[in-house]
Parts: structure tokens; C-alpha cells; sequence
């Protein structure tokens, strides 16, 4: 018997050792640092796609909590002051206490009563810089004055093919601390935050000082538990109605077994003593202790881990955020749920879940970064590529129920901007088909199945909940041709046939609503003539190039599709059209430099129905808010999506590489300071950019409304232009121009805005890696293609990725193909125009063969 509990015992105490040290952070990948001088815009959204949520500051402040179904930026659970969410350190052997934050910095001193930023109260470290690979960011923390250093690390799995394992609720935060003396150090993390559920910041309060004070908390509890390995708060409400999209649970936990000490309150927050009693309790040993009975209808909790750390040692101590909010409401009234929420009963059942995954979770994320980041890419293009893959777990993003993807274009402060999956904006992005296939193809289900009606008009905005031909009832010309090129694309990397086939006859009535009476192009003459909305939020009227392109991009994609489902008369169709289009185009719309428009006015014109806004008055002989000759930054961005799709050119070559030097040689300003814009202003002063539009000709009197500006989605629509061109050096530069904008000083480097924050269209910068790998992959045919280049080049088809290597030696290249996640079907691989027979690959697997390099 003694033997049995002897082995029990052991047994018990190796359980909690292994729960105890279950989180060790392994080294993370770093791409770009930034300095103390470039960290007050700095926010990396930490949480899944589609489940909201709260951003790393570049000096360790959690801001911009977003995980309640709605943006919130800068909002951080309560009215600014010290109560917002925070971490702490305690160094008991010198009697020091700081928060875990970098130092104010001078503009934010100001306040009309001295409260201007969160925590302004709390005595802070010296020291700060930031590092980051997104999903990992990185903040390091160091003070004269404290006998340790501190590095907060925080991340979500971000893990391409796997869009459940890059949807979970959770926000990773690991403080290791480092003992910079000679003697051992007994040292104390804490973290502490108000039970805000029901308290988005869609409700407030004006208060007499004529601030709003965000309301919404009702009887909210905070519960000790410890369970399975982990020790935290539960945070719940027992007020606050069930059916609110700020109603839900939030979880603070750890793995930790030893050192654990825990408030579930705190006292009365009268005259802020709620932080005053706390920070007296935390300061006096770095121990925590329990409240009797809870106080206010947002209790104050706190959880704190205690650790020895010997002389130059270094310690980990990781907490866990894990929330979930079921109630998400679409683009009005009607909710439609989350589909995280789905998956788990409430926040603590995500830690329960989650927790014992996360090292394979972050070890996968590491080898997605690594690879990328490891890449013969340029630091600009895999800085473009890889940071604006956040915006996939940002609000403008979320998945209903049911597991479909949804899209706003961005989001506001704190409401959601431009509703619907909008298909002109989302046409330009291409991190999610690459990197998510399954995802991109819910979005073309809902185009084609639900956006589109009987008639072939597809709204340009979709309606929630999902009915068919529910939308805005208007056709966008670029987002409906737009989206007949984006099913080809997903048809070839997904290789699923079956997809095309129960979706085909939808597709191919996108493509014949152009011909109707009225229509774009109702004498199908392969040009298109008629009202023509589009993403610049008018009407073009009479052929121009930037629908032109999309609509023969279409043609060849609909030609493709119809071949395979042997529909020879509409491929012959198609064929036909696009020929006399192409032609035309070249002969009528190239002015030498590049590529204008013939502006037809409307007056007298059948105009069919769905596709006129209202924006343009019809009856104008000289309509408004025309390109006319003027030379647009995307006018080539059918073509740039061809080049994506693999269907080749849709116009002259020889033309579209002296376009894309005239867009450079026009539209590019080194320098904003002399130029005028009535409009929004994304670049400023000395920052270089890439103008919308330019007129070498003259400028009509009211050409469209952007004209004057500068967007990252279109700037690096034309560089990717430039890169598959071989004009490589101007489009790294006008890439780098844009990251150079986008410097943690001026702006967030994880929010490249346009018309809101974390923009949709600024997702294209995936396809910068696409152009300089020559990457092309057809799961139809089973071929993969690169360029001749050397080096190591990461790739991604949406449903398996990996790298792939080529070494020139002596008149021979060696390439080696590795597949690092999922299962690559494969029959060929293309070098150049050398051709391999290859095979496919399961996860861990390589290919390697050897190509002459003789012509």
C-alpha cells in the first residue's frame, strides 16, 4: 500500500511539473525592430480570423480591445485612466513594483484633468523597442533603476491550410524576466482587468466633464477555478442580456501549478481605489489576496504568478486570454453568430482546449514564418506580404455559423465600413485564396449562390442573412468580372472540378448579364460601353481600361472553365469575344504611354438595369467623375490578376510594360510635400507614393473622386505589375515607399488603411511573392511553376505549403521541392520553361531534381 501511494505521489508530482512547464517559448523569428522612436502607432491585433481581437501596443499596453463583434479602436474596456486592462511586475527583494509598459512619450502629457492616456498613473520602464514577424510581436522592457530586464511576447496561431487552428480566441502573453544582478530575485507577474462584459463601447454615458463613460456591465462575477492544468479567473455576467453582442465570457489564465496567487475583486472603484487597494496588495510581497465578498458591477480581478530567478537567469511566465462573444450581428439588425463560438461552451473551455495544443500550434506558426521569412524575398515584399495577413483577424473580417467568410472592406473606429464582401474591393486580395482556399471558396459560394439573382446581376454587396439575390440590386462592372476570374483561380488551386461543375452554370450567366440590352457589353463586340460602376465609386462611361482588362481577364477565364466542363459553344463564344476585345483595346485605347478612356456620354443611351448607381447624372452630355485620357495607377489590374491566374497576357506585352513605366514615369512623387489633394490623405509630407491618377494631357474639370489620393491596395497593384514584368527595382521601390509609410511612428504597421482600418484590398501585397517566385500552381493539372531564379522561395496554394530551393552548379540547377504542411498533388514541376516529372507529396516530404541550364 505505502508503495502504491508513494508511486501516486510521484506520479502527481510529475503531472503538475508537466503542467507547470507545459509553455515554453521557443526563440521567435523577427523580420523587422523597431526603436523607442518608432513604437506609438505600433497595435498587432492578437486573436483568430474571425473571432475579434485585442492589439499589442509597441510598448506593451493591451489596447484596441475588439473581441466583443465590433471595432473599437482605442478603446480599452473603460474611460481613459489607470483601470484599463494591465500587467505588473514585482521585484520583492528591492520593494519594486512597475507596471509592464515603455515610457510615456511627450504628446501624450496633456489632459484637461490629467488622465490623457491609459496607465498614466503607473510608474513604468525606461526602456522599450519592439520586434515582430507577425503573428509574433515582441516588446522588450529594461530600467536603470530595476535589477531585471523584461521581453513580452505575445502571438495567435497563424498557420496557413489550417483556418480552424488560425481561428482560435485567444491572445498568447509571455513575460520572460531576466535577473541582470548577482543575487537570486523573488519576482511577481500580475495581470488585472475589470470584468467589462456587456461594456463594448457601443454604449455610453456623458458625464458632466463631457466625457462619454462607456457603460453596459451588470452584474458581473469573476470565479476562481482551477481545472485540468490551468488556474485563472472566469469572468461571466449574471445581468447583462443573453442576446447583446457584449455579452459572453472572458478567461485570464495559466499553466502554472506553483506561485499562483488570485483577487476575484477588488474593493469599491470609488475615487479609484479599486487600483489603489490592488497595487497595495501586489506591491507588498508579490502575492495576491482574496477578496471576501465582490465589489462593483465590473469586479476587478487579478491573477499573479511568483517565481525565484537565480543571477542571470531567465524565467517565462505565460498567461492565457481566452474569450467568447456568440452574438455577432451582420452588416444590420440580423445576427448571425460566430463561428468560433461554436466550437467551444465558453471562454474556459477555449483555454481547456486550446492550452495543451499551443506547442504544436506555435511551432507550426514558427515554421510558416520561418519559411517565409527565411525566403530569397526582399525584407520589403515579405514585410508587405506577411503584415498584412492581420487584417484576416482583424473586424473586417468574420465567419457566420455556418463557417463562410464574410468581409466589411475595413472598419471604422467602431463601426464596420462598407458592408457586403464587397467585390471590387475584394477582388484585389490574394492572401486568403493562397493561403486559405476553403475560405475563399465559401466567399465565391456566396457571389455566385446568393449575391447573384436569376437574372445574372450579381450585387456588388451581399445581404445578411444569406437569401439569393439579396443585396444592393446594383453590379459593380470590375467586381462582377472580377469575380468570374477569381472562381478560375480558386478552381485551379483547389483542383476541385466538382466545384466548378455545381457552380458553372451561375458563372456563366455572371459573364452573359454583360451582353444584355443596356448592358457593358450588349453588342458583344468584346468592349465594354455601357454604365460601368466600379470600385472608385462612379460610373465610367464609354471604354476604359481598368474594366476593359477585368472583362477580357473574364472572357479568358469563362473560355478556360467552359473547355472543361465541355461547353464548346460558349468557350467558342468567349474565344471570339476576346479576341475582337483584345484587338480593339490595343488599337483604341493605348495613346502610346498607356492606356485611357473614349468617355462616352450617357444621354440617350439604354442604360440596363443594376448597372447605374446613381452616383453620375444620366443625363449629362460631359459626365462627371470620368478618367478620360488620364493615366490610372491600376489600369492594368485585370491584367495583374491574369498574370495571378496563369492565363497569360489579355493585351499587347510590348504595351503593358511601357504602361507600367508611364505609371511610374506620371503618377510616382518622391516627395507629397507640394502636392494638393481634396481628398483623404494616405501619404503626407516627405513620404513617397504612387498618385491614383495623373493627366500628362490635362485634367478634366471633375474627374473621379479619388483622383488626388494615395491607397496602398493600388500602389501595390502596379509594382506586382512592375515585378512580373521584370521592372523588379521600380516596383521594390514603390513597395518599400508604402512599409517606409507605415514606420510605427506615423502609422500601425499592421493597418494599412483606405477607407477604414485594416483595408481589404491592401491584402494584395500577398501576390508581391507570387510575382518574384514565378509561382503558378493548377490542381487541375497538377502543375507547379517557378522562375529560373536561385535561391529559396516559400509557397502557398491555400491548401498545402512549403519552400522550394534552386542552386545553380556549374551548367545544372538543383531544385528541391519540401512540402511542410498539407498534401500537394503533383504531376510536374516547372523551372523557367525546363520541365521536371515529379510526384506528390505528404507533409515532411521533398522532390528534387536536376535541370540543364542550356537554352
Amino acid at each position: 500500500m505505502k508503495k502504491v501511494i508513494v508511486l501516486l505521489l510521484i506520479l502527481a508530482a510529475c503531472t503538475a511539473q508537466a503542467q507547470s512547464s507545459l509553455w515554453h517559448p521557443q526563440p521567435w523569428p523577427v523580420l523587422k525592430r523597431y526603436d523607442q522612436q518608432h513604437l506609438t502607432r505600433i497595435a498587432l491585433p492578437l486573436g483568430g480570423i474571425g473571432t475579434g481581437t485585442v492589439s499589442l501596443g509597441g510598448r506593451g499596453q493591451l489596447q484596441d480591445w475588439e473581441i466583443m463583434n465590433r471595432p473599437a479602436k482605442g478603446y480599452s474596456t473603460v474611460l481613459t485612466g489607470n483601470t484599463a486592462p494591465f500587467f505588473a511586475i514585482h521585484v520583492l527583494e528591492v520593494k519594486k513594483t512597475k507596471a509592464l509598459l515603455g515610457p510615456l512619450e511627450s504628446h501624450e502629457y496633456q489632459h484637461m484633468e490629467g488622465r490623457p492616456v491609459d496607465h498614466h498613473g503607473l510608474p513604468r520602464f525606461a526602456n522599450a523597442s519592439f520586434e515582430t514577424a507577425y503573428p509574433f510581436g515582441q516588446v522588450s522592457l529594461s530600467d536603470a533603476a530595476m535589477p531585471v530586464s523584461v521581453r513580452i511576447k505575445g502571438f495567435n496561431p497563424l498557420i496557413p491550410a489550417d483556418a480552424d487552428a488560425s481561428g482560435l480566441p485567444i491572445a498568447v502573453l509571455t513575460y520572460e524576466v531576466t535577473n541582470t544582478g548577482n543575487e537570486p530575485l523573488t519576482v511577481s507577474i500580475c495581470g488585472s482587468m475589470h470584468n467589462f462584459i456587456g461594456r463594448d463601447g457601443s454604449k455610453n454615458h456623458k458625464s458632466w466633464k463631457g466625457e462619454l463613460e462607456p457603460q453596459g456591465a451588470k452584474q458581473n462575477r469573476n470565479q476562481f477555478r482551477q481545472e485540468n492544468g490551468l488556474t485563472g479567473i472566469y469572468m461571466y455576467s449574471d445581468g447583462v442580456d443573453k442576446a447583446d453582442p457584449a455579452w459572453g465570457t472572458v478567461a485570464l489564465t495559466t499553466a502554472e501549478s506553483e506561485g499562483v496567487s488570485y483577487r476575484t475583486s477588488s474593493v469599491t472603484n470609488a475615487w479609484e481605489n479599486a487600483l489603489l487597494d490592488f497595487w497595495d496588495d501586489f506591491s507588498d510581497d508579490g502575492k495576491l489576496t482574496e477578496k471576501k465578498t465582490p465589489a462593483d458591477e465590473d469586479p476587478m480581478a487579478s491573477l499573479a504568478v511568483q517565481k525565484k530567478i537565480g543571477p542571470n537567469q531567465t524565467q517565462a511566465f505565460t498567461f492565457f486570454l481566452t474569450w467568447h462573444f456568440p452574438n455577432r450581428f451582420g452588416w444590420s439588425k440580423d445576427r448571425v453568430g460566430n463561428y468560433y463560438t461554436t466550437q467551444y461552451k465558453d471562454a474556459w473551455a477555449v483555454a481547456d482546449k486550446t492550452v495543451p495544443l499551443l506547442p504544436k500550434l506555435e511551432q507550426k506558426t514558427m515554421q510558416f514564418v520561418n519559411a517565409l521569412v527565411q525566403s530569397s524575398y526582399p525584407d520589403e515584399v515579405k514585410e508587405a506580404a506577411l503584415f498584412n495577413t492581420s487584417t484576416l483577424r482583424s473586424q473586417t473580417v468574420f465567419r457566420t455559423e455556418d463557417g463562410r467568410l464574410f468581409g466589411w472592406e475595413g472598419v471604422m473606429d467602431d463601426v464596420g465600413s462598407c458592408q457586403g464582401s464587397c467585390t471590387h474591393v475584394w477582388n484585389y486580395e490574394q492572401a486568403t485564396p493562397f493561403l486559405f482556399g476553403n475560405l475563399a471558396k465559401t466567399m465565391r459560394d456566396v457571389e455566385f449562390n446568393y449575391a447573384m439573382d436569376n437574372t445574372g446581376l450579381m450585387s456588388f454587396r451581399v445581404g445578411l442573412p444569406l437569401q439569393k439575390g439579396f443585396g444592393g440590386g446594383v453590379a459593380a462592372a470590375d467586381g462582377q468580372m472580377g469575380t468570374i476570374m477569381k472562381f478560375y483561380r480558386d478552381w485551379q488551386l483547389s483542383g476541385d472540378t466538382d466545384f466548378l461543375r455545381k457552380n458553372w452554370p451561375q458563372v456563366k450567366q455572371a459573364l452573359a448579364f454583360a451582353w444584355i440590352p443596356g448592358g457593358w457589353d450588349a453588342d458583344r463586340d468584346g468592349v465594354m460601353e455601357g454604365a460601368q460602376h466600379n470600385t472608385m465609386d462612379v460610373e465610367y462611361f464609354g471604354p476604359n481600361p481598368q474594366m476593359q482588362l477585368w472583362y477580357l481577364g473574364a472572357l479568358k477565364a469563362a473560355s478556360a472553365m467552359a473547355t472543361a466542363m465541355n461547353d464548346r459553344s460558349f468557350a467558342q463564344t468567349c474565344d471570339q469575344i476576346f479576341q475582337k476585345g483584345s484587338t480593339w483595346t490595343d488599337a483604341n485605347l493605348f495613346n502610346g504611354d498607356y492606356y485611357e478612356q473614349q468617355v462616352i456620354s450617357p444621354a440617350g443611351h439604354l442604360i440596363a438595369k443594376g448597372t447605374f448607381s446613381g452616383f453620375n447624372k444620366v443625363e449629362q452630355n460631359d459626365p462627371a467623375y470620368q478618367l478620360a485620357k488620364g493615366c490610372l495607377v491600376d489600369q492594368l489590374v485585370g491584367q495583374f490578376m491574369a498574370h495571378v491566374c496563369g492565363l497569360g497576357y489579355l493585351v499587347n506585352p510590348d504595351h503593358v510594360k511601357t504602361t507600367l513605366k508611364s505609371i511610374l514615369k506620371y503618377n510616382y512623387r518622391a516627395s507629397m510635400t507640394d502636392h494638393f489633394n481634396n481628398m483623404r490623405s494616405y501619404a503626407l509630407g516627405d513620404e513617397a507614393s504612387l498618385l491614383m491618377a495623373s493627366w500628362p494631357k490635362g485634367r478634366p474639370k471633375v474627374p473621379f473622386p479619388y483622383f488626388s489620393e494615395v491607397m496602398t491596395g493600388f500602389e501595390y497593384t502596379a509594382a506586382i505589375g512592375m515585378l512580373y514584368e521584370n521592372q523588379t527595382e521600380p516596383g521594390l521601390l514603390c513597395i518599400r515607399n508604402i512599409r517606409n509609410r507605415f514606420d510605427g511612428s506615423k502609422r500601425n504597421p499592421f493597418d494599412e488603411a483606405e477607407c477604414g482600418h485594416h483595408y481589404a484590398r491592401a491584402m494584395v501585397s500577398w501576390a508581391t511573392t507570387l510575382a518574384l517566385s514565378g509561382f503558378h500552381y493548377s490542381g487541375v493539372s497538377q502543375i507547379m511553376q517557378f522562375n529560373g531564379q536561385e535561391g529559396t522561395y516559400f509557397w502557398s496554394n491555400g491548401y498545402a505549403w512549403g519552400t522550394c530551393t534552386k542552386t545553380k552548379q556549374a551548367d545544372k540547377l538543383q531544385v528541391k521541392l519540401t512540402v511542410l504542411q498539407g498534401q500537394l498533388l503533383l504531376k510536374n514541376l516547372e523551372i523557367g520553361n525546363k520541365r521536371l516529372v515529379a510526384r506528390s507529396l505528404k507533409e515532411g516530404e521533398s522532390f528534387a531534381g536536376t535541370l540543364s541550364m542550356e537554352k
